[in-house]
């Protein structure tokens, strides 16, 4: 199974406040936490990720993904197309919060490379690593990391997804938070 990346100028990040079923996405990887009174489910799919995140019937899902990936408008709470750099918040019901900083990044070669590098040296060591197929154009394929921290009454999530046919890193933090 050939695993390339969209182009990134397809990507969309959106929330939902609904389930998406995993069948939706191709997963590479997948990781399950629960801490206190949450618990989420983090994969890396071949065109970026999503994160489910579950507290007291509440759920929220964040997704990174191409704009032709065929998704449910219903209960969409946030959807923007992957350009330049934006944040945003969405309270929810119970006093739970949600906040999002992502950015689109267009580098130099030699920066873009060097950033690639030092990912693929991290995410050996540390968080969920995806290494995906060269398309052709390039000898190296894309790298999707994402790094989690959990705290009793949170959920940080950082997301790297790189895009080497367009020398372009897609940047995200995410925070899932219950009310103090």
């Amino acid at each position: 199974m050939i695993s390339v990346r969209p182009k990134v100028a397809e990507l969309v990040f959106q929330l939902y406040g609904r389930s998406l079923h995993p069948e939706l996405f191709e997963v590479y990887n997948t990781r399950t936490v629960e801490r206190g009174d949450y618990s989420a489910t983090i994969n890396i799919t071949s065109t970026g990720h999503f994160v489910t995140w579950r507290h007291q019937g509440l759920t929220l899902v964040e997704v990174a993904t191409s704009a032709h990936h065929p998704l449910p408008q219903k209960r969409r709470l946030l959807s923007y197309r992957l350009r330049g750099e934006r944040s945003d918040r969405v309270a929810c019901r119970g006093g739970v919060n949600y906040e999002v900083c992502f950015q689109l990044e267009p580098v130099e070669p030699e920066v873009f490379w060097t950033f690639q590098q030092e990912l693929a040296d991290d995410g050996e060591r540390n968080g969920m690593l995806q290494r995906f197929d060269a398309s052709g154009r390039m000898a190296l394929g894309a790298l999707s990391y994402i790094n989690v921290e959990t705290r009793a009454r949170s959920l940080f999530v950082q997301a790297f997804h790189t895009f080497p046919d367009d020398y372009a890193i897609v940047k995200s933090q995410s925070l899932f938070e219950l009310p103090s």
